[in-house]
């Protein structure tokens, strides 16, 4: 009897263990990744941040030890910056590194040629261990590659370390594109140098172009007021390893946000939560999912800020024509149904990032129809004054957004109308107080072939 009775008191003593060993475990997770976010807030030396990348990345992952090769934009080795941890053990392999080319470098083409001539070079010099990695990519380019290796037998490669080596190196990048932004900023002369780097860093975080999805059209335009704000929309693979036409088919994030506040402090952290949101997007949760993770890894960088941040998030199946998204406080995106004529608003229940450590947010589904069109905006569009002292207001949008949607044009049609009426409600001599950031989506109508005679 008394070993009966023992036995569930073990088998519970050994569950607190087990979640105890977890709880640390996730405590020391978040500590490591707060301490790199904080040092990206307030370095003002490249070479002590980027010292921290491989010794935070082998602890992040339990590994033996990590790899850091950096390049300039124009593709050259970075040596200055090449950073390993442990020293002695990689002595070796970063003095073979430094002797690379950069002929040989700047001669790949794209991050898979750069990685097929680096990575066997790594394993090699590095022997028996176990080997992983990912690269560094700062506004679609990559930077760099960042590596942690393990000789310890039954040493795994799991979804959580895969993001965990993501979200290091997009804050790596980070700090590397905001390097060059100072560069550039030392080499021009301007009398507010503050908007300047603002610019410069909000510039950075919009996409050059819009992605190829199959049976959508997308455009997307920021309309930056004379101070400095924190919009931010992004397109953003969900299956980040398909490429051409399998890419165009999978599924993308569309998310648009905005931070509250203007300056360069709202900009970089903007930048900030863009690492963060792309690294949570390769695990694959559902929009709810994502910004619950979100504002959790966030919350300690923004409680100390004083800033929060509003968003929306989307993931977009052009297969199914399925759109799930999830809302943390930003303006309801638009939809107009093409078949009944209507504009419907698109939200879900969910509290600012960063305003709640334990916030939930909700999960709403849209079925897209062929002629549907898809408005994402932010409140410097609603909140623009015009000429009378009047506001540009929800109502207006949604009277314009209905008109130019009934005249049949084309994503990037629409996206110029709309911006034509704010233009003329704002008036010519008029400035715009806040960013204005919108962004189309249009599927696409399908061709109704006429039926053949039956002969």
């Amino acid at each position: 009897m008394p070993r009966r009775s023992g036995q569930p008191l073990s088998a519970a003593a050994s569950l607190r263990q087990l979640l105890d060993s977890l709880n640390r475990e996730q405590r020391r997770n978040q500590e490591l990744l707060a301490s790199l976010a904080f040092t990206l807030r307030s370095f003002t030396n490249l070479n002590r941040f980027l010292e921290l990348v491989p010794l935070v990345a082998s602890r992040l992952l339990e590994a033996e030890g990590s790899v850091l090769v950096v390049f300039h934009p124009d593709g050259r080795l970075w040596r200055d910056h090449l950073q390993a941890t442990p020293g002695e053990r990689c002595a070796e392999l970063l003095r073979q590194l430094s002797a690379l080319s950069d002929a040989q470098l700047q001669a790949q083409s794209g991050d898979e040629a750069v990685a097929a001539l680096l990575d066997p070079l790594i394993r090699r010099l590095l022997g028996s261990a176990e080997v992983f990695a990912t690269s560094v990519v700062a506004r679609s380019n990559q930077r760099g590659r960042l590596y942690v290796f393990s000789t310890r037998r039954g040493y795994s490669w799991s979804d959580v370390h895969r993001r965990h080596l993501q979200l290091v190196a997009d804050l790596t990048g980070v700090a590397l594109e905001n390097e060059w932004l100072q560069q550039d900023m030392r080499r021009h002369e301007r009398l507010d140098r503050q908007l300047s780097i603002g610019g410069e860093i909000q510039a950075q975080l919009l996409p050059d172009h819009c992605p190829v999805i199959e049976g959508v059209e997308l455009a997307a335009r920021c309309r930056p007021a004379f101070q400095v704000g924190g919009d931010y929309y992004d397109f953003i693979p969900v299956q980040p390893h398909l490429s051409g036409r399998r890419r165009e088919q999978g599924p993308w994030a569309l998310v648009m946000g905005d931070v509250m506040g203007k300056g360069v402090p709202a900009g970089l952290l903007m930048t900030l939560l863009r690492g963060m949101l792309r690294a949570e997007v390769l695990s694959g949760l559902p929009p709810d999912r994502i910004l619950h993770d979100l504002n959790q890894l966030a919350q300690e960088d923004l409680a100390h800020s004083h800033r929060f941040v509003t968003l929306f998030y989307s993931d977009y199946d052009p297969r199914s024509r399925r759109l799930r998204f999830a809302n943390a406080a930003h303006n309801p995106p638009l939809i107009w149904r093409r078949l009944q004529g209507r504009v419907e608003r698109l939200d879900a229940p969910g509290l600012l990032i960063g305003l709640q450590s334990e916030a939930e947010y909700g999960c709403g589904e849209a079925q897209l129809e062929p002629g549907d069109v898809l408005l994402y905006y932010t409140d410097g569009v609603t909140e623009a004054t015009g000429f009378s002292g009047d506001r540009f207001d929800e109502e207006r949008l949604v009277l314009a957004f209905q008109t130019v949607c009934r005249s049949g044009i084309g994503a990037q049609g629409i996206l110029d109308q709309l911006f034509a009426r704010l233009d003329r409600f704002v008036g010519p001599d008029h400035q715009l107080e806040d960013d204005a950031s919108m962004v189309v989506l249009k599927v696409r109508e399908e061709v109704m072939l006429p039926s053949l005679p039956v002969v």
